[in-house]
């Protein structure tokens, strides 16, 4: 599994990070032009560049750089509307849902009204696309990867915002960065830009490097468009794999993703199935909230009763706990913290049988298991037939 590292000496920001990917992987040029075409509608080219120090590139987006005003809804919907391939719009999706949500927190409301203002304009979204295409590109070349990032630059200072001048890093940028260490060397400026802190976010990137010997592949440096006094305003990525010749070590255990939970759980006894099925189904639905899980249970006086238990986000508590008493009878609830961890995973579109269906790659510590969807296979009928497309499905992806 390939695992790439992050040395924000300057700091990162969404166009230094397309950069120094593409440093190292200059043959993705083409593909990335042709997705920010696609999706933010704007011509973009790699630029040679170096200062009195480094030589790298520049990812250059051709678009005006005034106030734009974007609501997350409008983008999620030019992104499903894309002709990207499934990882990539995952990825792309993600990395606007972690700045949607980290928005939401800032101001108070809900993540599904978020308005975009400097990441609405076109240059910022040519960026995240950009991103999200190579971040899956490393994933397709070797099944999986992994991220690391070393120590971030704090800056400091004020920046002039949409909102108003904001204290350095913003709000939103600092929610990000939960997790993360930070330095201080001394240079100010807005060094960790909303845009880069949600992608390292979205890649788990707070996690430590693999354990043993690695051999380094490639590397690329991308430069910001500021310039800073008396240092290189870059991004460097190595790229590194497993050394298959040095000795061999005991498995290390497979490098999880790491989230925030809460857990929300109470019991009915006293509301109809349907009524019941039908209320669970709308929570679920409640921006923030990954699942609802539903087991029976003995209530007071020897009642049968539906124990739940609401999987949500931490800033997702009050939006799901007021659906949770509006939505069934409850009368009262529980809320925990946990904190959960998630194999890394990607979703391949194979064809079978004349049909699209969507493979759930998952990197296991025995090797990667691969499991298809089963909504992509629920209007064929017999079992048998559906086990034999499921397996075929399964099997193209593996490939």
């Amino acid at each position: 599994m390939r695992h790439l590292h992050l040395d924000p000496l300057g700091g990162i920001a969404g166009d230094m990070f397309a950069a120094a990917l593409l440093h190292a992987e200059p043959a993705l040029e083409a593909p990335v032009q042709r997705a920010v075409a696609a999706v933010a509608g704007v011509p973009c080219r790699l630029l040679a560049h170096r200062d009195a120090t480094l030589a790298g590139v520049r990812f250059a987006v051709e678009a005006g750089h005034g106030h734009h005003h974007t609501r997350w809804r409008e983008i999620r919907d030019r992104l499903d509307a894309a002709p990207l391939a499934a990882a990539a719009r995952g990825h792309a999706i993600g990395i606007f849902t972690r700045l949607a949500e980290a928005e939401a927190r800032v101001h108070g409301i809900d993540p599904a009204e978020v308005t975009f203002h400097e990441v609405g304009a076109a240059d910022s979204i040519a960026d995240i696309v950009a991103a999200a295409l190579l971040i899956a590109a490393q994933e397709e070349a070797d099944g999986a990867a992994t991220w690391s990032c070393a120590a971030l630059p704090l800056g400091g200072g004020r920046v002039r915002t949409a909102h108003g001048m904001l204290p350095v890093p913003a709000p939103a940028t600092a929610l990000l960065l939960e997790g993360f260490v930070t330095i201080d060397d001394g240079v100010a400026g807005e060094r960790v830009t909303p845009t880069g802190a949600a992608i390292l976010r979205h890649l788990a990137a707070d996690a430590p490097p693999p354990p043993g010997p690695r051999r380094v592949l490639r590397s690329g440096i991308g430069f910001g468009s500021r310039v800073l006094p008396g240092l290189s305003n870059v991004l460097r990525v190595l790229v590194s794999a497993p050394d298959a010749a040095a000795a061999p070590l005991p498995a290390p255990a497979l490098e999880h993703g790491r989230r925030e939970l809460a857990v929300i759980s109470f019991e009915v006894d006293d509301q109809s199935p349907e009524d019941l099925a039908a209320g669970i189904a709308r929570i679920r639905a409640v921006a923030g909230v990954h699942d609802v899980l539903q087991m029976p249970a003995f209530a007071k006086k020897g009642r049968m009763a539906a124990h739940l238990q609401v999987l949500a986000a931490p800033e997702a508590v009050e939006a799901a706990v007021g659906a949770c008493f509006g939505e069934t009878s409850t009368i009262g609830l529980r809320i925990a913290s946990v904190q959960g961890r998630t194999l890394h995973r990607r979703v391949a579109e194979v064809s079978v049988a004349g049909r699209a269906v969507r493979v759930k790659r998952v990197a296991r510590p025995g090797g990667a298991t691969g499991k298809a969807e089963a909504d992509d296979l629920g209007d064929v009928a017999g079992h048998a037939a559906r086990t034999r497309l499921r397996r075929a499905a399964e099997d193209l992806a593996d490939e």
